[in-house]
């Protein structure tokens, strides 16, 4: 591997993430939850900061930008919608490509989210940080964008391959498994579900997942086979289940 990770817990269930790239020591943190969390885990592992990848503009993921590029002077890259917070210095669309030192990062537009929602995938490792789009279990409200949009977008990411690590934002696997209970009472499920809550039981993270992991028990990726019905599209029972988790207490 040429990418180090290094992933903290912040705020009350976000995951920030430092990357660095071996080779060259160029460093970035994905998103700026919490800029005093972040600086705090540059300074635990003797690292400065070459840069700030945004996948989208919601404060949780960019409201740390400024003070984070004021002690560091790190470069902010992301999408243009980044710019109703914080101003970046270059903006990225999906098909663009972002080097860190030796490890380059194909920009995955990801919109539904937030419509300019994008994901960095280093395909050389099999890592990819997808921000609020395909969470374990899960994926993200349709705040902006429409089921159709999430599809494609869950689509595009279930694309890549299956050991593919996923660092997604949060720590919302149990809640998530709870819901994926109510509509998929299979065994890779229920198997998947059981370790999840003992994991969280001894306070470990679930994150990261894989690609092949959540193809296989991810409701959100599974929805035609969950919520089928005569003539429906497939981003329809995609929109069903969404849904449905949107108004699910438990």
């Amino acid at each position: 591997m040429t990418l180090t990770v290094r992933q903290f817990p912040c705020l009350s269930d976000n995951y920030g993430f430092i990357i660095r790239d071996t080779a060259s020591g160029k460093t970035a943190c994905v998103d700026t939850p919490d800029a005093d969390a972040v600086l705090a885990n540059l300074k635990t592992a003797g690292w400065g900061l070459d840069f700030i990848f945004n996948t989208h503009w919601h404060p949780d993921h960019a409201g740390g930008n400024a003070a984070i590029k004021a002690a560091t002077g790190a470069s902010i890259v992301g999408p243009a919608e980044v710019t109703r917070i914080a101003p970046l210095d270059r903006t990225v669309v999906d098909g663009d490509v972002v080097d860190l030192g030796e490890t380059r990062f194909a920009v995955i537009g990801c919109g539904g989210h937030t419509l300019g929602h994008i994901a960095y995938f280093d395909a050389a490792d099999r890592i990819a940080f997808v921000g609020d789009t395909l969470i374990a279990l899960g994926c993200g409200r349709l705040f902006e964008g429409t089921a159709e949009q999430m599809w494609t977008s869950l689509g595009r990411l279930a694309a890549l391959p299956d050991d593919t690590a996923v660092y997604c934002a949060h720590e919302y696997t149990a809640s998530n498994a709870r819901f994926a209970l109510t509509v998929d009472q299979g065994p890779a499920l229920k198997a998947r579900a059981e370790a999840i809550f003992a994991a969280r039981q001894r306070g470990e993270p679930t994150v990261p997942t894989s690609i092949g992991l959540e193809k296989a028990t991810n409701p959100f990726l599974r929805a035609p086979q969950l919520a089928p019905a005569a003539g429906r599209a497939d981003f329809e029972a995609f929109g069903v289940l969404r849904a449905a988790k949107d108004s699910f207490r438990g």
